[in-house]
C-alpha cells in the first residue's frame, strides 16, 4: 500500500512539472506571439478609423483584448519563475565553480612552493648526477618532465575554470536583468488590463440601459449571417449536383452526397487532406470570431453560432487561396460584398466579405494566388474575412486545417 501511494505521489508529481515543462525558450516565444497579439488587436480591431461607435463591437474587442493580455501576463509569470530557477541553479553552478578553483589554486600554489623548495635544495641536474644507474636518471627524468607538465595542465586548468567563472558571471547578470524587464512588463500589463477593465465595466453599463436595441442588432446580424450561410451551402449543393450530371461513382451509381472525381482531383483530394493543420492562411491577421456555437459574450443565455472563422486584417489587404483547386463559384451579395469559392477535390474554401474579385469561374488556382481584395466597413473601420470550409455540402471547422 506504502508503494502504490508513494508511486501515485511520484506520478502527480512529474504531471506537475510537466504542465510547468515548458522552456523558458518557449515561453520566451509565447510570450513574443501574445504580445504581438496585442499589438494586432489594438491596430486591426480597437484603433480603427469608425465613423459611428457600436457599445457591443467595442465591448467584443476590448473583452478579446483583456483576454490575450490576462494570456500574457500568465505567460510572463511562468517565465519569470522559470527564469528565477535558472538563476538558482547558475548561482550553485558559479559556487561549486569558485569552490573548484579556490582548491585548483591552492594546490597549485603548495606545489609552486614545493618546488621551490626542492629547488633550493639540489639542483636538478644534481638530481640527475646523484643517481645511483642510467635507469634511475632515466626514470628521474621523466618524473621532472610529468612534474613540470603537471604543473603546466594545472596551471592551463585554473585558467579554463577563471574563464567559464567569469562567463556564468555575464549570463547571471543578463539573466537577472531579464527578470527585471519581465517583472515590469507584468507590472505595466497589470495597469493596462485594470483600465480595461474600467472600460469594459462602463460598455457593460451603456448596453444594459439599452439592452433592447443591441439584442434586435445582434439577432439582425446573426439572421444576415445565417442567410448568406444558407445561400452558399445552396451554391455548392447546385454545384455538385451540375458538375456531377451525366457521371457515374466507380460503382456505377449517381451520387448526390458529393462530387464524384477523376484520378486527378482525388490525387489533389489527397494531396489536401496530407496538409492538413499546415495550410496558410487567407490573410495575415487575428482571428475574433472562432468557428461553431458559442455563447455570446455579453448577454446570457444567447448563443453566437459562426460558420466560419472571422479574420481581422489591415485595409486594402489581398485573400489568397489556401491551396491548388479550380474556381467554383464567385456570388455577389445584396449588400455588394462578393464571395469566391474555391474546389479543391471534394473541399470547398469559401473566402466571403470580399470588394473586389480578380479571378473568374472555372479559372485554375495555386496556394497563394490573389482571388481578391477584402472589404472594409466604413462605419466601423474594420477589415474582416469571413473564412469557410466544407467538405462536399458538410461545413468544417477551419482552424483544424490552417496553421495554428
Amino acid at each position: 500500500m506504502k508503494h502504490s501511494v508513494y508511486y501515485i505521489f511520484l506520478c502527480l508529481f512529474f504531471i506537475g512539472l510537466s504542465s510547468f515543462g515548458q522552456s523558458r525558450k518557449e515561453l520566451e516565444n509565447k510570450r513574443k506571439k501574445l504580445q504581438n497579439e496585442i499589438q494586432q488587436v489594438n491596430s486591426l480591431i480597437i484603433k480603427t478609423n469608425k465613423k459611428k461607435s457600436n457599445a457591443l463591437d467595442d465591448l467584443k474587442d476590448l473583452s478579446q483584448k483583456i483576454t490575450v493580455r490576462e494570456r500574457l501576463i500568465e505567460t510572463i509569470e511562468l517565465e519569470s519563475k522559470a527564469l528565477s530557477l535558472e538563476i538558482k541553479s547558475n548561482e550553485k553552478e558559479l559556487k561549486k565553480y569558485n569552490d573548484e578553483l579556490a582548491k585548483l589554486k591552492a594546490d597549485y600554489a603548495d606545489m609552486v612552493v614545493k618546488s621551490y623548495k626542492s629547488k633550493s635544495q639540489q639542483s636538478k641536474t644534481m638530481f640527475l648526477l646523484s643517481s645511483e644507474s642510467f635507469y634511475q636518471a632515466y626514470k628521474r627524468l621523466k618524473y621532472m618532465q610529468q612534474y613540470s607538465d603537471f604543473r603546466r595542465k594545472q596551471g592551463e586548468e585554473i585558467v579554463v575554470k577563471a574563464k567559464e567563472i567569469e562567463q556564468l558571471n555575464d549570463s547571471l547578470i543578463v539573466q537577472r536583468k531579464t527578470k527585471e524587464a519581465l517583472l515590469s512588463d507584468e507590472k505595466n500589463q497589470k495597469k493596462e488590463i485594470e483600465e480595461d477593465k474600467k472600460d469594459q465595466e462602463q460598455l457593460i453599463s451603456k448596453i444594459k440601459k439599452e439592452e433592447k436595441k443591441y439584442k434586435n442588432e445582434l439577432q439582425q446580424k446573426q439572421k444576415e449571417e445565417k442567410r448568406i450561410a444558407a445561400k452558399i451551402d445552396k451554391l455548392i449543393r447546385d454545384a455538385i449536383a451540375k458538375a456531377n450530371k451525366g457521371k457515374k461513382t466507380d460503382k456505377g451509381k449517381t451520387s448526390s452526397s458529393g462530387f464524384i472525381l477523376n484520378a486527378e482531383e482525388k490525387a489533389l483530394l489527397a494531396n489536401f487532406e496530407q496538409n492538413k493543420g499546415n495550410l496558410p492562411w487567407p490573410v495575415n491577421g487575428i482571428i475574433t470570431r472562432k468557428y461553431g456555437v458559442q455563447p455570446h459574450p455579453t448577454f446570457p443565455g444567447i448563443k453566437i453560432n459562426s460558420h466560419g472563422l472571422y479574420i481581422a486584417t489591415k485595409a486594402n489587404t489581398d485573400v489568397k487561396s489556401i491551396f491548388n483547386g479550380k474556381v467554383l463559384v464567385i456570388q455577389l451579395h445584396p449588400d455588394g460584398k462578393k464571395s469566391v469559392l474555391i474546389q479543391h477535390g471534394n473541399y470547398i474554401s469559401a473566402y466571403n466579405k470580399l470588394k473586389e474579385v480578380y479571378v473568374k469561374k472555372g479559372e485554375t488556382v495555386k496556394t497563394g494566388d490573389k482571388l481578391g481584395k477584402v472589404f472594409t466597413d466604413k462605419i466601423t473601420g474594420k477589415t474582416q474575412l469571413s473564412f469557410m470550409l466544407y467538405k462536399n455540402k458538410d461545413r468544417l471547422n477551419p482552424s483544424h486545417w490552417i496553421r495554428s
